[in-house]
């Protein structure tokens, strides 16, 4: 019945997701290949968080 005040663990991780991947766009835009490289590396971790909490839902 309460179900619906739950919030969703991942909604939240998804939405840092999308914020990285554009900051890395940006960075690889502007040259910054180092920073794209480490900007996509940390949204990658982050998106295998997610699908483990997926995943146990």
């Amino acid at each position: 019945m309460f179900g619906i005040f739950k919030s969703n663990p991942s909604k939240k991780l998804r939405k840092s997701h999308s914020i990285l991947l554009e900051k890395a766009m940006h960075a690889q835009r502007n040259g910054d290949i180092r920073g794209y490289a480490m900007l996509t590396a940390e949204a990658d971790s982050l998106w295998q968080e997610i699908e483990r909490i997926e995943q146990q839902h």
